[in-house]
């Protein structure tokens, strides 16, 4: 049998492309700001390549590098500024970030106007009432996916294994608006595969390989990866996912890489076109 993969590559130029032409209709160029903290090498590359994809589509792209020995209260001060900047409409701060700085208190920083990550608490709490504004990109990204190859979420039973604040649970949020059925597991839960194995979508967001294998997939159902863990004997990237023997049960199935990863900065860019419609009123 044929795999059928959920190109996330594709689909995120597609999206870009859309997103390219909206722009052009725009007054004045939206603008994001990403402030990077450090110099951890992945969050390096994911910088870059949100860099690249905003200027590609016509999005201002501005990147604040600072020391990792750099206070917190130096680093709100900046977020203050740029929260008052008209001319920027949206700010990330890349994470990780240094021990010695409280996330919590540097993300609910930002305006959530420009919270483009949606992680704030307050994007938190409408997407938790149904009332989503700026939506965390990874779960966004998912359901972009989710649509584009016409998965059927009313009704269907969704496990979502994860309960992150980044993917896990504004993922199961999303389902639930989309009249999916949900049931949310994570590293506590018991006989994860006789849950998993009634589900018609698997989402896995935990970063464990092989955490999932085809005992644990139907037949049929829809596997969406979002790990990426580096295996360094082989030297590529992997999922939780046993890909090789899952995707002979599956009608459809993210790979890694080239899957969820390309359709989270999609999102960022289009979170940040919201953001400067919300704040212009368009």
């Amino acid at each position: 049998m044929t795999v059928k993969l959920i190109d996330g590559k594709k689909l995120a130029e597609k999206v870009r492309n859309r997103l390219k032409k909206e722009v052009l209709t725009l007054k004045k160029t939206p603008k994001l700001t990403v402030i990077l903290v450090g110099d951890n090498p992945a969050s390096q590359i994911y910088v870059k390549n949100k860099a690249k994809y905003a200027q590609e589509i016509g999005i201002k792209s501005e990147v604040i590098r600072l020391c990792s020995d750099i206070t917190q209260e130096k680093l709100l001060k900046i977020i203050k500024k740029l929260n008052k900047d008209k001319k920027v409409n949206g700010i990330l701060v890349q994470l990780p970030l240094p021990r010695h700085i409280n996330e919590f208190d540097v993300i609910n920083a930002i305006n959530p106007e420009k919270d483009v990550d949606g992680f704030t608490i307050y994007n938190k709490g409408l997407l938790s009432v149904g009332k989503p504004s700026l939506v965390p990109c990874t779960p966004l990204g998912i359901m972009e996916m989710l649509k584009e190859y016409k998965v059927k979420l009313s009704g269907s039973l969704a496990v979502v294994i994860g309960r992150s604040n980044i993917v896990g649970k504004p993922m199961a949020q999303l389902l639930t608006l989309n009249d999916a059925t949900v049931i949310q597991c994570h590293s506590k839960t018991k006989n994860l595969k006789d849950i998993t194995s009634k589900a018609d979508i698997v989402i896995s967001a935990v970063g464990k390989r092989k955490l999932v294998t085809e005992k644990h997939i139907k037949q049929g159902a829809v596997v969406i990866d979002v790990a990426m863990i580096r295996d360094e004997k082989n030297k590529k990237w992997i999922g939780d996912v046993d890909f090789e023997k899952v995707s002979k049960k599956t009608s459809l199935i993210t790979p890694v890489p080239g899957g969820v990863g390309p359709m989270t900065i999609a999102m960022l860019l289009q979170n940040t076109i919201t953001a400067y419609r919300k704040q212009n009123k368009k």
